[in-house]
C-alpha cells in the first residue's frame, strides 16, 4: 500500500463530518498507543495495563457548564488490561486484550437524592489480526479484528451508556505509520487511527461509532547504565457519534476531544516500562456529559 494511501486514510478519519456524536466514557482513547509500541520483530510481548479517568466536570459544546445540569455527578473508572501479541512472521501477527474495570457512579436517583453505585467486572475482549508486510522495516501496519460482547452490560443501576460492556459486536480497523526523522535515527515520528464500528447490538442500545487517533515523536538515544529513556509526545484526537436505540440519549452523547499527552519509557533488556498523562486542550460534547481533566496510563510490557 503506497504511503500517501496510507496518509489519506489517516485524514478521513480525522474530518469525518459532525453528524452526531455518544458518551463521554472516551475509553476508546487508552487503545491509541505511543509508537514505540508497535511490533518492529519478529516474536512476542506480552502487557499488563492500568488506566485512570476520573469523569467529574459537566460540559456543555465547548466549555464547563453548572453541575445542575446534569443529573450524573461522577464518573471513575481503573481500567486494567491483560494482553499479548505475536508475530509470527515480519508480515503477520496477532494480538488479545482482557480488560477488567473498577467503575463508580454518582448520579441523581428517582427521588432527587444522590446515590453512588461501584461495580466491577471483566470488559468487552478485543482481539485483533496485525499485517505489517508492506515494507521491510515493518514501520507501517494494518490491524483488523473484533470487540466482543464479554463485558457485563446489565448491572441494574447503571445506564447503558455507563456499563462496562456495551453488549455490541464491533468491528475494529486500525492503521499506523513511523519514519525516522533524522539521519541518526535518534528521532522518530508516528501517526495511527483507530475505527470501533458496532454491527450487532443488544436490547435496543447501538453504542456510537469511534474514531480515535494519535501522532507524535520520541526520541530514542537516551541511556544511563544500560536503561534505556524515551521521551515522547503525542497529540490524541476522538471522535465519537452519538449513541442510537429505545436504551440510548443521543442528546446527550458524542464528543469531538484534542489531547496533548507527554509520556516517557524507560526499558532494560526486554522490559519496557511506560507511562503517560493526557490532558484536554479541547472538548466539544453534545448536551451535557461529564469529563475528565486528565487521563493516565501506565504500561508494563516484555519481549519474548
Amino acid at each position: 500500500m503506497p504511503k500517501r494511501l496510507l496518509l489519506y486514510i489517516f485524514l478521513l478519519f480525522g474530518v469525518v463530518p459532525n453528524l452526531a456524536m455518544a458518551c463521554a466514557c472516551g475509553c476508546g482513547v487508552f487503545d491509541v498507543q505511543p509508537g514505540t509500541m508497535f511490533p518492529e520483530a519478529e516474536g512476542g510481548n506480552v502487557w499488563a495495563e492500568y488506566d485512570f479517568m476520573n469523569q467529574n466536570v459537566n460540559w456543555n459544546r465547548t466549555s464547563s457548564s453548572s453541575a445542575a445540569n446534569n443529573s450524573d455527578k461522577v464518573i471513575r473508572t481503573h481500567f486494567m488490561d491483560l494482553g499479548g501479541e505475536y508475530m509470527f512472521n515480519r508480515s503477520w501477527g496477532i494480538e488479545a486484550d482482557i480488560p477488567y474495570w473498577d467503575r463508580y457512579f454518582k448520579t441523581t436517583d428517582d427521588n432527587g437524592n444522590l446515590a453512588g453505585f461501584n461495580h466491577d467486572s471483566f470488559g468487552d475482549v478485543r482481539i485483533n489480526g496485525i499485517y505489517t508486510g508492506f515494507s521491510s522495516d515493518m514501520s507501517t501496519g494494518l490491524t483488523f479484528g473484533l470487540k466482543l460482547p464479554t463485558g457485563d452490560w446489565k448491572y441494574p443501576n447503571f445506564d447503558r451508556d455507563t456499563e462496562i460492556g456495551t453488549g455490541s459486536t464491533d468491528l475494529l480497523l486500525g492503521i499506523y505509520q513511523m519514519g525516522r526523522l533524522t539521519a541518526d535515527n535518534a528521532w522518530t515520528w508516528f501517526a495511527s487511527a483507530n475505527l470501533d464500528q458496532p454491527f450487532m447490538i443488544s436490547d435496543g442500545y447501538r453504542p456510537g461509532r469511534e474514531f480515535d487517533g494519535g501522532a507524535g515523536v520520541y526520541y530514542e538515544k537516551w541511556a544511563v547504565s544500560g536503561i534505556r529513556i524515551t521521551p515522547i509526545l503525542q497529540l490524541k484526537g476522538s471522535y465519537r457519534f452519538s449513541d442510537r436505540g429505545v436504551e440510548a440519549d443521543p442528546d446527550d452523547s458524542g464528543y469531538k476531544r484534542l489531547l496533548v499527552s507527554p509520556g516517557i519509557e524507560v526499558s532494560k533488556d526486554s522490559w519496557h516500562l511506560y507511562a503517560d498523562v493526557a490532558l484536554p486542550v479541547y472538548q466539544d460534547v453534545t448536551g451535557n456529559q461529564l469529563t475528565a481533566p486528565l487521563l493516565l496510563k501506565v504500561n508494563l510490557s516484555h519481549d519474548f
